[in-house]
C-alpha cells in the first residue's frame, strides 16, 4: 500500500522529488480521532509544495525545501475555531456563531426505526427549511431525534433525495465499497486531471512569486472550493471571489477561508452579470465552482463553453459525490461525507461520531489546489486546457485507507500558547483578527496573503493589472 505522501505524488507523474526536499515534522495522534487526519492533510500540503516547485523550477531554474509542522496542520482542519478578534479590554477573544453550533448540535447521527443510523443535514437556512419540515420536526436535537426515530435509515435516504436536501444513512467502509457508487469511485484517483481541449503552451508569467500573474476565478462556499483558492492565493495568485446577495453564507468560515482574495458580486440569474463573468473567465487562467452537479452548466459555464471561451483554461469541480456514479448528482456536505464513507463510525457502529475537524473539506481543498499547480504546470509545457476534479467522498476513502491510531485524549484540543505560534493578525474593514497563518513553509518564497479577507461584494469584477 502507497503511503499518502506516494499516492497523492502518483499524481504528478514525474519522478520523486529529491528525499531531502520534503520535511514533514510531527506523528499521530494529535486530535481526538482514531483517523489519520493530520497525517493525510500533511501529505497533500507537501504535494502542493512539490507542485509549486515544479512551477517555481520552470520561472527560475530554482528548487526550494518544503516544510509542513503537523500539528499546524492539524490546527488548520480546524481553523475557524481559531479566529478572535478583540475583547474590549486588550485581549482576544474567540469568535463564536451560535447559530452555526446550533446547527451542527442537530447534524448529527440519530438511530432509525430499523436499527440504522442516519444523518440529516441543516446547514444552509432553505436546506435546513426542507429537512425540517420532511421530518416534521423542530431545529432541536430532541425534536429531530424523535423524528428521524420514526424512519428506516434507506427510505430516509432517498426522501432526502428527492427533495434536494442533504443527508445519509450511517455505512460501514465496506458497506460503502459494495455499493455500486463506491466502486465507481475506488476506481479514480485522488484528484482528476482532465484534459478537455487544446490551446498552445503559455509561459508562466513573470513575477517574484510562483503564481504572480495567475488569475483565478473562485464561485465556491462552504468549505472545501475557498481553501482551495485561497491555497493558491498563499503563492500570489490573484483570486476573485464570485459570489451573489442572495446566495447564504456562513460569516466565520468567509472569514477565515478569503484571506488573500478579493470578492464581487455578479448574480448568474442575470444576462449582464453572467456576460461579465464570461469576460472574467475570458481573461483568467483558473475557473473553481461548486455549485450542485448541472447547475452551473444550466448557466453557460460548463468545463467544454469555457474551454471554448477560454483556450487555456484550468476548470476545477469540487463536490460531495464525483462527477460520475449514481450518486453523482447528490449535494453533500463535510458530515454526509464522514457518514458515507464509514468515517462516522468512528465512535463504534452502535454510537457513531463525526470526526473533530472538517478533514474531508479541507483535505478536498488542498488536493484541488495541488490538482491545479499541476495543471498549470502541463500547460506551460504542453499547452491544453484541464479539467481538475475533485470529492468529498474520495478525500474520506483516502483518509480511511490510512489506517488507525490509538488516541489517549477523549476532547484533545490545543494549548493557546501553541496557537498563538501558528497565528498571525490581519486588517479587515470591520477590524482586527487573528487567525492560523498558512501551514506550509517553504525556503525561498514563503506563502502569505497579501490581502486580508475582504467585504463581500466589496470589490469590482474586474482583474488586476498583471
Amino acid at each position: 500500500m502507497l503511503t499518502p505522501f506516494e499516492e497523492v505524488m502518483s499524481i504528478r507523474s514525474l519522478t520523486s522529488p529529491e528525499p531531502e526536499e520534503v520535511e514533514i515534522i510531527g506523528s499521530e495522534p494529535i486530535l481526538s480521532t482514531k483517523f489519520r487526519i493530520g497525517t493525510t492533510a500533511a501529505a497533500v500540503l507537501a504535494g502542493i509544495g512539490v507542485a509549486t516547485n515544479d512551477i517555481w523550477e520552470m520561472k527560475t531554474g530554482r528548487r526550494q525545501k518544503v516544510k509542513i509542522n503537523m500539528r499546524h496542520t492539524a490546527a488548520a482542519l480546524r481553523s475557524s475555531n481559531y479566529l478572535q478578534r478583540p475583547d474590549g479590554s486588550g485581549g482576544w477573544e474567540n469568535c463564536v456563531n451560535r447559530a452555526h453550533e446550533d446547527m451542527i448540535a442537530i447534524t448529527q447521527p440519530w438511530p432509525t426505526k430499523d436499527g440504522r443510523w442516519f444523518l440529516p443535514h441543516f446547514g444552509l437556512p432553505h436546506l435546513q427549511k426542507r429537512v425540517l419540515n420532511l421530518l416534521g420536526a423542530e431545529p432541536n436535537p430532541k425534536s429531530v431525534a424523535a423524528a428521524v426515530s420514526r424512519h428506516d435509515a434507506i427510505e430516509l435516504e432517498q426522501a432526502i433525495d428527492e427533495i434536494r436536501a442533504c443527508g445519509a444513512m450511517v455505512r460501514s467502509n465496506e458497506e460503502w465499497l459494495a455499493t455500486e457508487h463506491g466502486k465507481v469511485l475506488a476506481g479514480k484517483p485522488i484528484v482528476e486531471i482532465i484534459k478537455i481541449g487544446d490551446s498552445e503552451p503559455e509561459p508562466l508569467p513573470d513575477g517574484p512569486r510562483p503564481l504572480s500573474g495567475i488569475r483565478a476565478l473562485d464561485l465556491t462556499r462552504i468549505l472545501a472550493g475557498p481553501i482551495s483558492a485561497r491555497s493558491l492565493a498563499e503563492h500570489g495568485a490573484d483570486v476573485l471571489m464570485v459570489t451573489a446577495p442572495h446566495l447564504p453564507q456562513i460569516a466565520e468560515h468567509v472569514i477565515d477561508t478569503s484571506h488573500g482574495k478579493r470578492s464581487c458580486f455578479l448574480d448568474l440569474r442575470d444576462d449582464k452579470d453572467a456576460e461579465k463573468l464570461k469576460f472574467l473567465a475570458s481573461n483568467a487562467d483558473i475557473f473553481t465552482q461548486g455549485y450542485r452537479p448541472g447547475i452551473i452548466a444550466s448557466h453557460g459555464f460548463a468545463p467544454d463553453d469555457l474551454a471554448t471561451i477560454r483556450p487555456g483554461i484550468i476548470y476545477v469541480s469540487i463536490s460531495c459525490f464525483g462527477a460520475d456514479g449514481p450518486f453523482s448528482h447528490r449535494a453533500g456536505w463535510e458530515q454526509v461525507a464522514q457518514t458515507v464513507t464509514g468515517i462516522a463510525q468512528e465512535g463504534s457502529p452502535e454510537r457513531p461520531k463525526l470526526l473533530p475537524a472538517a478533514a474531508n473539506d479541507y483535505t478536498t481543498g488542498y488536493l484541488a489546489a495541488y490538482g491545479v499547480l499541476l495543471a498549470l504546470a502541463r500547460r506551460a509545457k504542453d499547452g491544453g486546457s484541464y479539467h481538475v476534479r475533485v470529492s468529498l467522498c474520495q478525500s474520506g476513502m483516502f483518509i480511511y485507507r490510512q489506517g488507525n491510531v490509538k488516541f489517549s485524549e477523549p476532547n484533545y484540543d490545543f494549548p493557546t500558547s501553541e496557537l498563538d505560534n501558528y497565528r498571525c493578525e490581519s486588517k479587515l474593514a470591520a477590524g482586527p483578527i487573528r487567525h492560523l497563518a498558512p501551514v506550509l513553509q517553504m525556503s525561498e518564497t514563503q506563502p502569505f496573503w497579501e490581502l486580508p479577507s475582504p467585504t463581500l461584494g466589496g470589490n469590482s469584477a474586474e482583474w488586476q493589472t498583471r
